[in-house]
């Protein structure tokens, strides 16, 4: 047997040995923003969202995570219990298309490869990077700039478990902390603009995604498993 055969079967055993498990699948929910216009509630979905996740399972306990989510963002200073926000009286509406790029913790092991049925609490978190419209006011009406992109920071707590055979469900929240202050367009980068600032100009943005994940499973067994 020669050098190249020893190579290509040390190659296949690695390969085998490492293989993983994968999973894809949806998001679907609901969004909210948190920013300078309308309530502050952390966790209030009022707008449809929806998006696709791939998981590629490293062990039981982690998965890089890689998603896209799209959806509009909107609030009211109407529905505000801020005085100020009510009487100023401000609405607006954007866009948000969303890469997320992460690391997935479980909180206990999740073989998926185990018979028995599998629940763990989980959290997640990475990069993102997403597009929306900047904003501005005229007379108390919203206006558009220009289109814009930029980071977010995910933080996300879930709970999951295994179903019949190779799919997953997913419960979770999701909080982004942008780099922007203008989902709103209560800050517009353009200096133009500058007086028709308004708010807390030295914090940003922050928009949530809450839903379901429902993924399914494939890939041969990884090195984890015990083997029957």
């Amino acid at each position: 047997m020669n050098r190249n055969h020893i190579l290509f079967i040390l190659l296949l055993g690695f390969t085998s040995v490492n293989a993983q498990i994968h999973e894809i699948g949806v998001f679907l929910g609901g969004s909210n923003y948190i920013g300078d216009v309308g309530p502050t509630t952390y966790i209030a979905p009022d707008e449809f969202a929806y998006g696709i996740v791939y998981k590629w399972n490293k062990s039981p306990r982690h998965s890089w995570r890689f998603s896209y989510n799209q959806a509009n963002i909107s609030s009211s200073d109407l529905n505000s219990d801020t005085p100020g926000r009510t009487q100023r009286g401000f609405h607006f509406e954007n866009n948000l298309k969303e890469l997320s790029l992460g690391l997935e913790f479980n909180f206990f092991d999740f073989n998926l490869h185990a018979s028995e049925p599998k629940i763990t609490p989980y959290i997640y978190s990475g990069i993102s990077y997403f597009a929306y419209d900047e904003l501005f006011y005229i007379n108390g009406e919203q206006k558009t700039d220009f289109s814009n992109g930029t980071l977010a920071i995910p933080m996300t707590l879930g709970m999951k478990a295994t179903l019949y055979k190779h799919f997953i469900l997913g419960v979770e929240v999701g909080a982004r902390y942008t780099m922007t202050d203008n989902l709103d367009g209560s800050n517009p980068k353009n200096e133009t603009l500058a007086p028709l600032k308004f708010g807390d100009i030295n914090s940003n943005d922050w928009y949530v995604f809450s839903g379901i994940t429902l993924t399914y499973t494939f890939g041969n067994q990884p090195c984890y498993c015990v083997h029957k």
